[in-house]
């Protein structure tokens, strides 16, 4: 017969959580106090073209930009977890040449809605996104990209929001910005504005 020590029996009395039970309670604690990035990038510098806006490509110096912005990603640590990407031709061709520069590409999803997005668009699409995603990264256009910027950050670190502000967020600039809690809870002032970069930087 074994005999069981006081230790054993505590050991023995305590219940563990089913693991999908387990797995549901670490999403609650995501949702409620998981750092998140949000990572804005604008489409670097396009053509002007007669044709539709929509599938204006890339200029040399657009193409020449892309890279050098997943570059600065890169050094910085960023992945993403998911993109969300315009469905216009330059923000595609500016995701392409941005995330060759990543050590891991990300899930994509190119989403037409952000093509000519309001401050409104943009702000339900990250009010859409899943509490398992930590790092996400959305390639747009301005003005909607700029204004989603300023809104969200209610706090900065030293002069970063009035010279995201004095600079009008140029093509192929990024900013990155931290919260605390769900997507569904993203609104106005949020969140804080922790880098900001541009291809002239």
């Amino acid at each position: 017969m074994t005999v069981r020590g006081p230790c054993q029996e505590a050991e023995s009395a305590v219940q563990h959580p089913a693991p999908r039970a387990a797995f549901r309670a670490k999403l609650g604690r995501m949702s409620a106090d998981t750092p998140r990035r949000i990572v804005l990038l604008r489409h670097a510098k396009a053509e002007w073209s007669e044709s539709s806006d929509h599938e204006r490509p890339l200029a040399e110096r657009g193409r020449k930009d892309a890279p050098v912005a997943g570059r600065w990603l890169a050094g910085a640590g960023i992945t993403p977890d998911l993109t969300l990407c315009s469905t216009s031709a330059r923000t595609r061709e500016t995701w392409k040449l941005a995330v060759h520069e990543l050590p891991q590409r990300p899930k994509t999803v190119y989403e037409e809605r952000i093509y000519e997005a309001s401050l409104g668009d943009l702000l339900a699409l990250l009010n859409e996104t899943s509490d398992d995603v930590s790092d996400l990264m959305l390639v747009g256009h301005n003005p909607g990209v700029h204004a989603l910027a300023e809104a969200l950050s209610g706090e900065a670190e030293g002069n970063l929001l009035p010279r995201m502000n004095r600079s009008g967020f140029p093509t192929a600039s990024l900013a990155v910005l931290s919260f605390d809690g769900s997507w569904k809870s993203v609104e106005h002032g949020v969140a804080r504005l922790v880098a900001y970069w541009t291809p002239q930087d």
